[in-house]
């Protein structure tokens, strides 16, 4: 409500609240908020006891047989090839690691003919202020780093820690390395640290191949001007219907063991 008074009273155009929990929700409808559904993939540190994965190899169990053989097949390609992973936490993290990853990241943007949206100076800064929360992983080959991959975190050493990724890129070609740098690796590490959820974000079906499952999250808007309101209401009403048919449809492409509800 006090969003919405100060929204008011400075003559707002919209309010936007976005990964609204369920607390949240309530409250937004109370107030005659509109509310989207949206679709990020999401993988959980839990097997079908409710318990953590033991070890990559306890999570690779838990899956499929062919998707279980495709993981087994890209890690083979990238080993194969001579790659190697380490990876550094926080402030372990050295000032000539986050040079070599804004190389890797500026250069795979710029081949996607896209400009970084992410400066030096942010990871600069993010070194200095808050370097608890991000682990970098760097691929290498002959001693020399090729490609890395970084992921937040929150809450680490607490029981309800999650990992959030990732920044990207690579300096040379390796078949697979892109899963395995960004996928793999992380989910290997946040097994090893029991993290319990890691959040892929949206987009990328084939995040699902990797066990990152569909999820829906939700967030509340209030638009000023009422029949713009009205009209993103309809339009959300249909797209709401919309998402439920395709989370349904991705629940049957679950990478699962068919037996193992998950």
């Amino acid at each position: 409500q006090a969003l919405l008074d100060t929204a008011n009273r400075q003559d707002l155009s919209s309010l936007h609240l976005l990964f609204t929990s369920q607390r949240d929700r309530e409250a937004c409808h109370a107030l005659g908020l509109l509310e989207r559904q949206t679709v990020q993939f999401h993988w959980n540190n839990t097997n079908t006891q409710g318990e953590h994965f033991k070890s990559f190899d306890d999570f690779l169990a838990s899956l499929s047989q062919d998707k279980r053989k495709k993981i087994k097949q890209e890690r083979r390609r990238v080993a194969d090839a001579g790659v190697t992973f380490r990876h550094a936490v926080g402030t372990d993290i050295r000032t000539k690691d986050w040079d070599f990853f804004y190389e890797c990241y500026e250069r795979t943007y710029l081949e996607h003919g896209n400009a970084p949206y992410l400066t030096r100076a942010f990871f600069t800064s993010m070194q200095h202020h808050m370097p608890q929360h991000w682990v970098l992983f760097v691929a290498e080959r002959e001693g020399l780093p090729i490609a890395s991959s970084l992921i937040a975190v929150q809450g680490l050493g607490t029981p309800e820690v999650v990992a959030y990724g990732r920044y990207w890129g690579a300096l040379e070609r390796v078949d697979c390395l892109h899963f395995d740098a960004c996928y793999y690796q992380p989910l290997g590490w946040c097994i090893d640290h029991g993290v319990q959820r890691f959040e892929g974000g949206a987009q990328g079906e084939h995040k699902m191949a990797r066990a990152l499952m569909p999820t829906t999250t939700y967030s509340a808007h209030w638009l000023a001007h009422p029949a713009f309101s009205n009209a993103v209401a309809r339009f959300l009403d249909r797209e709401t219907v919309g998402v439920d048919h395709y989370l349904k449809h991705l629940a049957e492409r679950s990478p699962f063991k068919r037996h193992e509800p998950q």
